[in-house]
């Protein structure tokens, strides 16, 4: 990933998920800077900010309170300023529902919440290693769901 700094925002509303992403990043010793927020209206008021510098991949969590991952999918999507971020859904949710719904609005891959740390260091090792300024906006079908 050279020796450039990738800018990265989650939203999770679960204050443990979030410890052990921000932990998972630290191991993988990337060039990494995130910012962490407790739902999807926290992370939109954010990256609305006039002088934020936009991340170039945002995780969200599905199930959050006051503004869901879907909600600020659609939202990101809408707003010209946000439209192409790149959007990795990051849920706990299996649901077909879930991430067909999460597809057909636009988010760029689908990953399942790791059951223990190794693996949830393994998918964000795969996920962050995507050049994501040259990949296309949308990961085909077949591509879209990561599953570790």
């Amino acid at each position: 990933m050279k020796d450039t700094i990738l800018n990265i925002a989650l939203a999770d509303d679960d204050e443990d998920d979030r410890m052990f992403f921000g932990e998972a990043l630290e191991e993988l010793a990337l060039q990494v800077k995130f910012s962490l927020f407790e739902n999807g209206q926290e992370l939109l008021d954010f990256l609305n900010l006039p002088k934020t510098v936009l991340p170039k991949l945002v995780f969200l969590d599905l199930n959050m309170p006051i503004k869901n991952g879907l909600e600020c999918l659609r939202e990101i999507r809408q707003n010209s300023k946000l439209k192409d971020l790149s959007v990795a859904i990051y849920s706990t949710s299996s649901s077909e529902k879930d991430i067909e719904d999460t597809f057909l609005n636009g988010a760029n891959i689908y990953i399942n919440k790791a059951n223990s740390f190794s693996k949830l260091k393994e998918a964000l090792e795969k996920v962050l290693k995507i050049d994501w300024q040259y990949h296309p906006p949308k990961l085909s079908r077949d591509t879209f769901l990561l599953r570790i």
